[in-house]
């Protein structure tokens, strides 16, 4: 499946290239350090945050892999896209506050705050592991999935190492603000561009959902499933998936970087809102398209080929050239925040602590570097993907068993002032070998049927039950970190902010629209 691109689709992508690299280096000089290149001076505002989250998170999970998994086993699928609404709303109210008044420059260093210092490099170390293997290694096989629509004769590594290049280069140039507001002109081009799409292929039926459904197994549309569905159980959907948002939304590093950057909580608790707004959205936008394509592109090999063959079928020279940078933008707003952040982790959660009178102008040399060393690992790693059933899958089944033990610290841990560290690093060593036992039984061994959202479910119980009981047992006294743990004064907003606008107030609607688009489409 060869595409061609014409003259004016060319001359799209170049410009939006060009509009890329000048934002990174226009920011050149305002990006001096370390503090400049992890967070961006702590200044920036809600909007550009919010959209910068949204952008950020949508490149691994949409388009490619998210619309490969609706056209093959539904729009159910867009369970882990709704349920990041409630998770963040959980986040603004609960772990952004404590992040942001312990002044952290990384998620570990908050563990460190909270328990000690075991905890902040055994978290530190596995999440520069799904930074670069799974983050950012499947943003690359995405991107190299879509360049080798238009260039077959490219191989997997090359077009995989061109990307994260381009991307690593105005990451490096301008640091975390690069990141943020090429992400906001990037999230425009991947919105234009997935609507585009998502529009076209709802023409091919006359604008018609009847005509458009017709023929569709029912499942197929339905975002709640049996408790035997192999794809995605509704057990699996109330307890693994909410326990993977929150790893993914309140702890992963390349994620809450940008809301360590914001100027005030009000601002991070409005770019939280505001990127669950949006996370709605992608149901129509980018989830019917792939089940739609099940009439307009039947018998694909490979899930992961449905996008690109919408691609070819649906559009004219010039409005392919957008979708295409709207497809490399998806790609590229996830590699930038991932190589910030794995350059970030090894800095600040390694490096520093080792020379504690380290030069802020040399801590962002040193960034610099890590940015750079990641780039050709991740680009690497990437065609090793090729061999999993589909990219969404990939991603997915990696999550469920690395970060249950993880969520036991952020969630217990940060409301029980009576957890210790001793409860906090032993919760995470047992957290990981239950994991690892039940990834031989059910993956290798094939010996236990257990489906893969059930298992952050079950992890994350043994976690919790080592961390209370350890905790209770450890006659240390008091535990450290107190300043760590929420407390109900945190939920306050901002004086003289009209209640229309109180945050809690917009949160309670966030939920309201969550819960009727799941009534719709139940």
């Amino acid at each position: 499946m060869t595409l061609h691109l014409s003259v004016l689709d060319i001359a799209i992508l170049v410009a939006y290239h060009v509009v890329v690299l000048g934002i990174g280096v226009s920011l050149v000089r305002r990006t001096r350090g370390g503090d400049d290149l992890f967070l961006a001076g702590r200044r920036l505002g809600w909007f550009p945050v919010g959209v910068s989250l949204f952008a950020s998170n949508v490149s691994s999970t949409t388009l490619i892999g998210l619309a490969g998994a609706a056209y093959t086993w539904g729009i159910a699928v867009a369970g882990y896209e709704w349920m990041a609404a409630p998770v963040l709303v959980v986040f603004a109210a609960v772990l952004l506050p404590l992040y942001l008044g312990q002044r952290v420059t990384t998620v570990p260093e908050f563990l460190e705050r909270r328990f000690d210092r075991r905890c902040r490099l055994y978290f530190s170390a596995l999440t520069l592991v799904t930074n670069i293997v799974v983050d950012t290694a499947g943003s690359l096989f995405a991107g190299a999935m879509v360049i080798r629509t238009f260039f077959p004769e490219i191989g997997l590594f090359p077009a995989a190492l061109a990307l994260a290049l381009f991307a690593g280069a105005y990451t490096a140039a301008g640091g975390l603000a690069a990141v943020v507001y090429t992400d906001v002109v990037q999230a425009v081009i991947l919105l234009a561009g997935s609507c585009l799409i998502a529009i076209l292929c709802f023409a091919r039926f006359g604008f018609d959902w009847s005509a458009a459904s017709a023929g569709i197994d029912p499942s197929h549309l339905s975002l709640l499933l049996p408790a035997d569905d192999p794809n995605l159980p509704w057990p699996g959907l109330l307890v693994g998936v909410p326990l993977l948002g929150f790893y993914f939304w309140g702890t992963n590093q390349f994620i809450v970087q940008r809301t360590l950057a914001v100027r005030s909580l009000r601002d991070g608790r409005l770019a939280c809102l505001f990127a669950g707004l949006l996370k709605l959205g992608v149901l129509f936008v980018m989830v019917l398209p792939g089940v739609m394509a099940l009439k307009i592109v039947p018998d694909l090999p490979r899930g992961d080929m449905v996008f690109p063959a919408l691609i070819r079928e649906l559009l004219p020279s010039g409005l392919l050239g957008i979708v295409l940078a709207g497809l490399i933008a998806a790609i590229r707003s996830s590699v930038d925040s991932t190589l910030n952040s794995a350059a970030t982790l090894v800095t600040v959660d390694f490096v520093q602590p080792l020379a504690p009178g380290l030069d802020d102008r040399l801590a962002g040399r040193i960034g610099r570097i890590a940015i750079g060393v990641f780039m050709v690992l991740s680009a690497a790693l990437a065609p090793a993907i090729a061999r999993f059933e589909g990219l969404f899958n990939y991603l997915q089944l990696a999550l469920a068993y690395l970060v249950p033990p993880f969520v036991v610290l952020f969630t217990v841990g940060v409301l029980w002032r009576r957890g210790t560290a001793a409860g906090a690093f032993w919760s995470l060593v047992a957290g990981h070998a239950v994991s690892a036992v039940l990834f031989v039984l059910v993956e290798l061994a094939g010996t236990l049927s257990i489906h893969f959202t059930l298992v952050p479910g079950v992890v994350w119980l043994a976690g919790a039950a080592v961390f209370v009981g350890v905790s209770l047992a450890d006659r240390r006294g008091a535990p450290p970190g107190q300043a760590a743990v929420f407390r109900r004064s945190l939920l306050a907003e901002a004086p003289g902010v009209p209640w229309p606008l109180d945050w809690r107030v917009l949160a309670g609607g966030l939920l309201v629209l969550t819960a009727a688009l799941v009534v719709a489409f139940r």
